[in-house]
């Protein structure tokens, strides 16, 4: 397995796990986003964070533009570690379309994960009227926005060759969740998915996220809380881990939470 270590940050590796937890980072982000989630997972579940390419272990790489490319990736790199150990997929913002495109994929080759959580983003059907795309922002618009948004350091700008870099590596992940459009006949997931979010997010509003609920023909759960679009940053991530080991265990245990 160590040949597949280096597309992954794995802040404490767990032999012989009771189950793989594996998460996709939002756009212009990276695996660093999720590292407080290693002190509050059950210390039986092993941590696998995901760099895609551009950002972390895999800087070098030229950034991807087209969602196909990016979940290829993610389920080549993901599929190693799908053996006898059960799998759950949790990603925010763009990560939540990889997370379930890669959750659909790998239940294609018969190795589907025990859950999927999504957080931070609308359903993939869902369609914002009259809002120009992320992607086709020029830089000051998307900057503004970005920062508006948070989960992005405010010194950013006051680094040009890390800003340059930056924003070819947002604009590439943005063009490719702005022009993500799945199959309206593709069949859902047979595995449970939660939904995350903030309840004042204004791009993944809470009144919209029901529509998740067609995306699998299992259990289907919501859960919010309090702030924006990076809610769980700070204060909250030990809440926002407290409620995905409970939907997970659940899943494992086989007892419904409450949906939200």
């Amino acid at each position: 397995m160590n040949s597949h270590t280096r597309t992954f940050h794995r802040p404490r590796p767990v032999d012989s796990p009771a189950l793989r937890l594996i998460g996709f980072h939002h756009a212009g982000g990276s695996a660093a986003v999720y590292h407080p989630f290693a002190r509050h997972l059950p210390d039986d579940w092993d941590l696998l964070l995901l760099d895609l390419p551009g950002r972390g272990r895999r800087a070098g790489q030229a950034p991807l533009d087209d969602m196909t490319d990016v979940v290829a990736t993610a389920v080549a790199d993901v599929l190693p570690w799908a053996g006898d150990t059960p799998l759950a997929l949790f990603g925010h913002s763009m990560g939540a379309i990889v997370a379930l495109e890669t959750a659909r994929s790998l239940e294609g080759l018969g190795c589907a994960p025990l859950w999927t959580g999504v957080s931070g983003r609308v359903a993939p059907h869902f369609r914002r009227p009259d809002v120009t795309p992320l992607s086709e922002r020029d830089d000051c618009a998307l900057l503004k926005v970005l920062f508006e948004l948070g989960g992005m350091p405010e010194r950013v700008a006051e680094a040009p060759d890390f800003l340059d870099r930056f924003l070819r590596t947002v604009r590439a992940d943005l063009t490719a969740v702005d022009n993500y459009r799945p199959d309206p006949a593709r069949s859902p997931l047979s595995s449970p998915l939660t939904v995350f979010g903030g309840t004042q997010d204004p791009w993944a509003p809470p009144s919209a996220m029901h529509l998740w609920r067609r995306e699998t023909t299992a259990r289907f759960a919501q859960k919010f809380f309090p702030g924006g679009h990076f809610y769980f940053m700070d204060d909250l991530f030990p809440a926002l881990t407290h409620q995905l080991v409970r939907q997970i265990d659940s899943c494992r245990h086989d007892t419904a939470p409450q949906v939200a």
